[in-house]
């Protein structure tokens, strides 16, 4: 890659478009990661100077339940020839669910200038855009964290609360109606994790994809504070987003943090930690139990 100069500055917002980072794959200042969760994408064709960030290796903890250590985020960083003066531009398969994941990651270890490819993968594909298969290498640096904010994290602790009302957060959970109810304990296709099914006490249902138009990209912010207000989100009070395992309630997080600027905290435990907790109460219209009625 070489050093050009850009062919236009870098906007301003959480968002960059296709047509945007088409112009500026020649920016030595922009580095673009790759954040997808299928085995073989990023390796069949990716676009032009990605690299890749493995979602299960390098955003979260081999050995804990967790998201990746500080020392092994910096390494990461370093390795990709990443500084404090680089834009960061994620993207990636499955709705940008999972770059959306590495969007908060970044945010909780306080890294500037990070924007999401809006649209992610699937419209750059959909445009016919460039793709190729060579894994770029980028002269290393030495990337450290200035600061963590774990006020970005929600627990179980802090879920509970919110259940039991005592605590002014707001909940939503960004899975389809049928996860919602207890109809279903995941969706289709996806082994259960979860002893019980339904949601948290007290959330709103707003599915993720509520959120994007047709070709995946973000819905306007007018748009957005419609749809989320309607229901009682309307960054008057914090708010904590959840799905399953935190990827889908990460885009969610996206649109009302960084779009919308409210005070919101992704729980990455998710449903796969509350729905197997003891002791916490549970919601479920559709009666299941134990995957049977």
């Amino acid at each position: 890659m070489g050093a050009a100069v850009a062919a236009s500055p870098v906007p301003e917002g959480p968002l960059v478009t296709t047509e945007w980072l088409a112009d500026n794959l020649d920016n030595d200042k922009i580095r673009l990661i790759e954040v997808s969760v299928n085995p073989g994408v990023y390796e069949r064709g990716h676009i032009p100077g990605a690299v890749n960030f493995s979602w299960h290796t390098d955003l979260n903890d081999t050995v804990r339940r967790d998201i990746v250590s500080k020392e092994n985020f910096e390494k990461l960083l370093s390795n990709s020839g990443i500084t404090d003066d680089t834009t960061v531009v994620l993207y990636g398969d499955t709705n940008n669910w999972f770059a959306a994941w590495g969007a908060w990651v970044f945010d909780i270890y306080g890294v500037k200038n990070v924007k999401l490819l809006d649209g992610g993968r699937v419209k750059w594909e959909a445009e016919s855009r460039a793709l190729n298969n060579r894994v770029p290498e980028y002269a290393k640096t030495t990337y450290t964290v200035k600061g963590v904010n774990n006020d970005l994290r929600a627990r179980l602790s802090d879920t509970l609360a919110a259940a039991e009302g005592k605590s002014n957060a707001k909940l939503v959970d960004i899975r389809s109606a049928d996860e919602f109810s207890g109809k279903i304990f995941a969706p289709a296709g996806v082994p259960e994790l979860a002893i019980r099914a339904g949601h948290v006490p007290g959330a709103v249902n707003v599915p993720w994809g509520q959120a994007v138009n047709k070709d995946g990209t973000f819905k306007s912010p007018e748009e957005l504070k419609v749809i989320y207000g309607a229901v009682g989100l309307d960054g008057s009070t914090p708010i904590i987003t959840y799905c399953r395992i935190g990827e889908r309630s990460s885009h969610t997080w996206f649109a009302l943090s960084k779009i919308l600027g409210y005070d919101v905290k992704n729980y990455d435990g998710s449903w796969t930690e509350y729905g197997n907790a003891v002791g916490v109460p549970v919601n479920n219209p559709s009666g299941t139990v134990w995957a049977a009625k």
